[in-house]
């Protein structure tokens, strides 16, 4: 059998570029779809880039006619929660529009299998943890419900036979790549780990820790860090599930291990050497005091193992990128 040929649409983001580059590393011919308005042209590396919408559905089809897809993997998404709130017709016309024409692009070129870039944000605000799959998916948020949305489409569409698909719950997408030659790099930017490094940088002010009266051991909201690379490992896993004619399934990805803020922060100063200004305010509407994935079902159906379980080694690599970063 030849090369598979994967289609990576989103392919030039953050969580895209690493999966990419380790598609390209374990043999897969890789053609990324992006429009770029939050993806970078630097970050494919050695893959071919198609410029497009995944509204466009004339763009999409020459390209499936083009090439024989063997599968997808789909990141093309808007991931910022406070701007969804602001502007979710935005987020509905590309994360459910887009998903739903690519998703009818697919089905006519016959490409069945799918793994989808989804998020712990379905759950909302769980009333239990650590968080598993089963659990009430009850999103506070547009981000949250545009996810949700897709998720239950996927169903409907697998169980009327048109498609075999893979859900990856992401928790917090953490590092980066330890060639340096990729990582994390948005337009604003609103994850607390390259905030703390932009901070240790000079490039802000302060680092803000948004309540300190959490139910926690330090009065700090816990998350779960996952390595990119740990989470781009996931990706492969369920697209070999799927080629190997496995089930369509949904999986938390996370370590199971949380972090409190201030335990980042203080992370963040030991590696940097550098001590910054931390400030501390009021609590932000929504944010839920502990987020920790149960990662038993990934670890037992797809055989994940983790390898960068160590909040150290993630900043370490977070903060080689964002000293030295490329775009």
């Amino acid at each position: 059998m030849g090369k598979l040929n994967i289609l990576v649409t989103g392919g030039a983001g953050y969580i895209g570029s690493h999966t990419v580059k380790m598609l390209e590393e374990e043999g897969f011919n890789v053609v990324v779809y992006d429009n770029l308005s939050n993806g970078h042209r630097e970050a494919v590396l050695n893959s071919k880039l198609v410029e497009g919408d995944i509204l466009d559905s004339e763009k999409l089809s020459q390209l499936l006619n083009e090439i024989n897809f063997d599968a997808c993997i789909h990141f093309a998404a808007f991931i910022e929660v406070g701007e969804s709130v602001k502007e979710p017709l935005k987020f509905f016309k590309n994360n459910v529009s887009g998903t739903l024409n690519l998703l009818a692009n697919l089905k006519k070129h016959g490409v069945k299998n799918f793994v989808f870039s989804s998020t712990a944000a379905v759950y909302g605000n769980p009333e239990e943890t650590p968080i598993k799959e089963h659990f009430e998916l009850t999103p506070i948020n547009p981000y949250g419900n545009t996810k949700f949305t897709v998720e239950k489409v996927l169903k409907d569409m697998s169980e009327a036979g048109d498609i075999n698909y893979v859900a990856l719950r992401y928790f917090n997408a953490s590092g980066a790549d330890e060639s340096g030659l990729i990582g994390e790099s948005h337009n604003p930017e609103t994850h607390l780990i390259p905030l703390v490094l932009k901070t240790a940088k000079g490039e802000r002010e302060s680092i803000k820790i948004f309540g300190t009266d959490y139910p926690t051991e330090d009065g700090t909201c816990i998350r779960d860090y996952i390595h990119v690379n740990d989470l781009a490992k996931a990706h492969i896993l369920a697209l070999n599930h799927l080629i190997d004619g496995g089930k369509s399934d949904v999986f938390n990805c996370g370590y199971g291990v949380g972090y409190s803020v201030k335990e980042i922060i203080d992370t963040a100063k030991k590696v940097t050497g550098i001590n910054f200004k931390v400030e501390e305010t009021d609590r932000r509407e929504g944010d839920p005091a502990i987020l920790v994935a149960d990662n038993e079902k990934i670890k037992r159906v797809l055989g994940w193992k983790p390898e960068y379980n160590d909040i150290e080694y993630i900043i370490k690599t977070a903060w080689n990128w964002e000293k030295n970063k490329r775009f």
